[in-house]
């Protein structure tokens, strides 16, 4: 309590129980609970505010010291991806690939080139010669700002590896100062920038594949928005070409309207085209790798096959990389030797010829006349590297873990993988997406018929033999084998229908992405009312669809039966009540769980596999609770008309019937009914997707960013992709 000045009197604050307030130091404000036992009845003003001052000052500290350890975690985290990664492609040779790189020549608009050998502020510093080895990169970032740096170079000249070693550079760079923010590699793909804010998508992003930054920090967002918001992320976008065509122009401007320092790649090609048709012109310095020489690739060659070059004293005709190598020096213009020469000018070739001729097979083939042109020896490397990948045992697991895989099949998975991604315009492996290439009447077909056929296999076990013991198998003759089959068609027709409506408006929220909750019986987020209102309308707008499909399935079959049109009119009724109460009771106890849920912030990485199988805990944790409070509530309510047997057997009926449509509805529940049932049965997938995926990661042919997996190379997508729809319509052609 504050007591007003008197003239002549004391200036005095009095200060009663508990108080709360918002002081500010200047550059931050923050919330302050003081307890009135810490302090004397009457102190001064300038007392208070200095020990207002110093609560504030603790505060924050204890703030920023919770931020830096979080940052030195995501750093941990990013380091040991980055080595697993380091691994898988090999970067640790002793001899490695020779990148280059260059200032961006002048035909790529509004790119600067104003990187100075001094800070920013020092304006009459020299310029930065910008021409360089790719482990030199970090040093040119350092340059930018302010400002951000733009990779150039085409596909497989290396964009990729430039932003492994980049990253472990400022990683190692950062161990000695633990205020350096951490890099992190995106990818840049999957961001829509007309929907969402590039910090907003970096935070999602950060959320999605380091659980631990998904929890609320002090300030009450999450660790990953403040982390981002205090400068401890260095974002890495890898991919601007991957971005689609029409949001190019939109992308370009958010990147010149923001902040953060940021690395950015891309081909030269498709930058050069956004911006000569949006007229938007990135203000970012521009480098661009440069192609290999031909000593680079046969000096890398050498190396990695240990092979030496014939000096022209050895009496036998030279052989495998010797002979390819001797013709392409001694022979350079023949047209053999010309367009091998031109395919080894990139670092994903060059490695692609290196990972697949390192065997017994003889690399003398690639100077074959067949494969008379650059493009057709680029697409033969493509073309062989997932075979070799799987002909190949993996050192890293145990014989008897591995699982055979044939080649040919794994090569058209791989194919319908790609083509999916090419449709989605992604780069990402989305478990939760996969299947969602095929049209959305096809995805309401499939989801209608699993769910009619489980839910009448239900029905007809549960129910039909419980009723049948008590009426007889009269009953079944002249009730039981119309009205059970009768069910699952119109529980799977009213399904199916609420898939789609959900799909298409999105009701409730993004239904069908993984939640990134868990159940816990303590500890829950107690967050019931923001999405009370949320859920309650998604289950009644479910149930309303719910009840209108199985009311007129119902109405439609007493027409059949000759019934008056009261009755009709009263049977569809009773349907759409039924839908609609049942939607509300699915909405309510959804709604109420949510205090039961918990962010998942463990202190690792996660996984592909983790997610899903997290999100399958949760989802038949949800699916238990519906199931139990819909087969409660209709069992009773039959079971007070028709007895206890009967309620019972209804009640079970329902709550599994319900509970299984339900599950549809889900990440985890479209992922069982599209990729673990349908893709398999049509042979576009093997039946173990999760250990396939597992295993294409760990021969090299995916790599794991998180959350998701993503093709070694775009290239290698690409071609994949093109092989399977090739082969796709040749097999529709010809029925």
């Amino acid at each position: 309590m504050h007591t007003p000045a008197q003239p002549g009197g004391d200036r005095s604050i009095k200060v009663y129980g508990r108080n709360s307030g918002i002081a500010s130091t200047g550059d931050n404000a923050v919330n302050v609970l003081i307890n009135a036992e810490g302090i004397s009845a009457e102190d001064t003003l300038a007392e208070m505010v200095d020990r207002l001052v110093q609560a504030v000052r603790a505060r924050r500290s204890s703030v920023e010291d919770a931020l830096a350890d979080k940052a030195y975690l995501l750093a941990q985290k990013v380091s040991d991806r980055l080595q697993r990664e380091v691994e898988q492609q090999r970067l640790r040779d002793p001899h490695p690939l020779p990148v280059h790189w260059q200032l961006a020549p002048p035909k790529a608009p509004g790119l600067r080139d104003s990187i100075r050998n001094a800070p920013a502020e020092a304006t009459d510093a020299p310029p930065l010669d910008l021409a360089g080895q790719l482990d030199e990169i970090a040093a040119v970032d350092e340059r930018t700002e302010p400002g951000w740096l733009m990779v150039l170079g085409g596909a497989g000249s290396g964009k990729t590896i430039l932003t492994l070693r980049f990253a472990l550079a400022r990683l190692k760079a950062r161990s000695q100062s633990d205020k350096a923010p951490v890099p992190v590699i995106f990818s840049f793909g999957s961001w829509n920038p007309t929907t969402t804010p590039l910090r907003d998508w970096l935070i999602s992003q950060l959320e999605r594949d380091q659980p631990f930054l998904a929890g609320a920090s002090p300030n009450g967002s999450t660790w990953a928005a403040a982390l981002v918001g205090a400068g401890y992320v260095l974002p890495i976008l890898d991919g601007f070409d991957e971005i689609a065509n029409g949001l190019r122009g939109p992308a370009l401007r958010a990147l010149n309207a923001a902040t953060l320092p940021l690395l950015v790649t891309s081909r030269h090609a498709e930058l050069e085209a956004a911006v000569t048709a949006t007229k938007v012109v990135p203000s970012a310095v521009g480098i661009e790798l440069t192609d290999l020489t031909l000593d680079d690739s046969v000096n890398y060659l050498l190396c990695a096959t240990n092979t030496t070059l014939s000096d022209g004293t050895d009496a036998a005709t030279p052989t495998g990389w010797k002979y390819v190598l001797n013709e392409l020096l001694c022979h350079p213009h023949t047209r053999a030797s010309a367009n091998l020469a031109a395919v080894l000018t990139t670092p994903l070739m060059v490695t692609l010829a290196r990972t697949i001729y390192e065997s017994d097979r003889d690399p003398s083939e690639l100077l074959d006349i067949k494969l008379g042109t650059r493009e057709a020896l680029e697409d033969h490397l493509l073309d062989n590297f997932v075979p070799t990948a799987y002909s190949r045992f993996l050192s890293n697991q145990p014989a008897a873990e591995q699982r055979r895989w044939d080649p040919e099949l794994a090569q058209h998975w791989l194919g319908c993988l790609a083509a999916h991604l090419r449709q989605l315009k992604t780069h990402d492996i989305e478990w939760w997406r996969l299947g969602t290439s095929m049209n959305l009447s096809s995805r309401m077909l499939v989801v209608g018929v699993t769910v009619g056929i489980l839910s009448g296999l239900t029905v007809g076990l549960v129910y039909g033999s419980t009723v049948g013991l008590v009426y007889g198998s009269a009953w079944w003759l002249s009730e039981g084998a119309i009205d059970i089959p009768l069910n699952g068609l119109g529980i799977g027709l009213a399904f199916g229908l609420t898939h789609g409506f959900a799909t298409k408006l999105k009701v409730g929220g993004p239904v069908f992405e993984p939640s990134r909750m868990h159940i816990q019986i303590r500890g829950g987020t107690k967050k019931v009312r923001e999405s009370f209102l949320p859920r309650v309308r998604g289950g009644l707008a479910g149930g309303l669809v719910f009840g209108v499909v199985f009311g007129f399935g119902l109405a439609a079959y007493w027409v059949l039966l000759g019934y008056p049109g009261l009755a009709i009119a009263l049977v569809f009724g009773n349907g759409l009540v039924i839908g609609t109460v049942l939607g509300l009771a699915v909405g309510l106890t959804l709604a109420l769980m949510t205090g039961l849920e918990a962010v998942i912030e463990r202190e690792s990485s996660v996984s592909p596999s983790a997610l899903l199988n997290t999100n399958r805990t949760t989802v038949l944790t949800q699916l238990l609770a519906v199931g139990l409070v819909i087969g409660l509530g209709y069992g009773i309510t039959i079971g007070l008309v028709n007895g206890f047997v009967v309620g019972l057997a209804s009640g079970l009926a329902a709550g599994l019937a319900v509970g299984l449509g339900v599950g549809t509805l889900t990440a985890w529940g479209r992922w069982v009914v599209l990729v673990r049932v349908w893709l398999p049965l049509t042979g576009r997938l093997p039946w173990a997707v999760n250990a396939f995926l597992d295993d294409a990661y760990q021969r090299g042919v995916l790599r794991q960013v998180g959350a998701v997996y993503q093709f070694r190379h775009a290239r290698l997508r690409d071609r994949l992709a093109e092989v399977y729809e090739q082969h796709e319509q040749s097999t529709a052609g010809g029925r």
